[in-house]
């Protein structure tokens, strides 16, 4: 049985998210704290194994490569139990991320405590961070965009739109949207 993770449990934007410490790929543990002059950051939960990521990866690095400069850099944890996902092991989350080049932090959420915090259930799926004073505040939640399969049919792009908004002091249009991917893999408890 599956621990699903229930729907109280799971951030809504606007609550204040909890920060986080976590490995690198890098072997570096990396927090939002030391991105003094970020204004947010884009939290993917990820891995290595979901074809869904793997359709994703090369858009993930577009966003951090957009952002990033813009103060919204990408971090992405992988909160994948090790024993039910071998192919998501530390040293499998090392070999991607040098075979596909990712200029953002890759982060192992080994206790799949911060996961769990922020109620993640897919890979890929994006918690919007805003900061506030010393808070980090949830301003979306989902899909990064409406094309999973292809990325130039993509006509909504949620994540863009959701950061433009904020620089634009503008209400989010679509603050949550259902993300297409794989089930993050628990640990049995």
């Amino acid at each position: 049985m599956s621990m699903m993770v229930s729907a109280q449990q799971r951030y809504q934007v606007g609550d204040k998210a909890t920060t986080f410490k976590l490995m690198s790929t890098e072997k570096q543990m990396v927090s939002p704290e030391d991105y003094p002059d970020a204004k947010g950051f884009i939290v993917i939960f990820s891995c290595n194994t979901c074809p869904w990521v793997k359709l994703y990866e090369d858009r993930i690095e577009a966003l951090h490569q957009k952002f990033a400069p813009q103060g919204f850099p990408v971090l992405a944890i992988n909160a994948n139990d090790e024993a039910r996902s071998p192919g998501d092991s530390f040293e499998a989350m090392q070999q991607r991320a040098k075979e596909k080049g990712f200029t953002f932090p890759y982060l192992i959420d080994e206790t799949q405590e911060i996961a769990r915090a922020y109620g993640a259930t897919k890979t890929p799926e994006v918690f919007l961070l805003l900061k506030e004073g010393d808070e980090l505040v949830v301003k979306y939640i989902g899909a990064i965009d409406d094309s999973p399969r292809d990325a130039s049919q993509a006509s909504r792009k949620y994540v863009e739109e959701a950061i433009e908004a904020i620089q634009q002091g503008k209400a989010i249009k679509d603050t949550e949207v259902k993300a297409i991917g794989c089930t993050i893999k628990y640990r049995r408890s």
